[in-house]
């Protein structure tokens, strides 16, 4: 069988395969597809999110790695590596990657939630104010950046504004809406 239709025949064998939940199956025929082409970005890809999938972070941030020396304007691909060092507890690393998913593809509401949460994790709050305000302005319907800019709002004292966001929640996620009032000790809103 010829190179790529070997890489296409497992690389559509994987994808069914992830599409039925058997990522350990893909995962077999992923590693098929990168015998027959090893520097395939899309393959490498593939390959890091099944691998990170499975809980194999340092597998998958190497593909990641390699897929961006083969093509590295690719947004979606920094927005792996940052959530592969996120996981990892390197968030230093995280933030630098979100920065570049988001210079890449301003509009990627996720890279903008992960930078948030990375400068989270290293208590540099202030600065995750505008990401999650980003994220929150992009995905207004996401209850999870309204959770942590409500978080941030509380912890910088912005108690009024953390209000304001319990009450926007609860108009459209009320059981996070709650959450965060107990957290925070805010005034969840009336049930409907």
């Amino acid at each position: 069988m010829p190179t790529r239709l070997r890489r296409w025949f497992n690389l559509t064998l994987a994808r069914w395969c992830g599409f039925f939940q058997q990522r350990e199956t893909a995962l077999k025929y992923l590693r098929a597809a990168l015998a027959a082409a090893p520097d395939d970005p899309l393959v490498l890809s593939a390959t890091g999110v099944t691998l990170a999938e499975l809980g194999h972070r340092r597998e998958a941030l190497a593909c990641f790695d390699r897929a961006l020396a083969a093509t590295p304007d690719v947004a979606e691909l920094h927005f792996n590596r940052g959530f592969m060092l996120q996981g990892l507890r390197d968030d230093e690393a995280a933030i630098a990657a979100f920065r570049r998913a988001i210079e890449l593809d301003p509009k990627h509401d996720r890279a903008h939630y992960g930078l948030a949460l990375s400068l989270i994790s290293l208590e540099r709050i202030e600065e995750a104010v505008a990401p999650l305000k980003e994220n929150t302005k992009l995905q207004p319907m996401s209850p999870y950046g309204w959770y942590q800019l409500g978080r941030v709002r509380h912890a910088l004292g912005q108690h009024e504004k953390a209000q304001q966001i319990v009450d926007r929640l609860g108009a459209f996620e009320p059981k996070v809406a709650a959450q965060l009032a107990r957290e925070t000790g805010l005034v969840a809103p009336p049930k409907p």
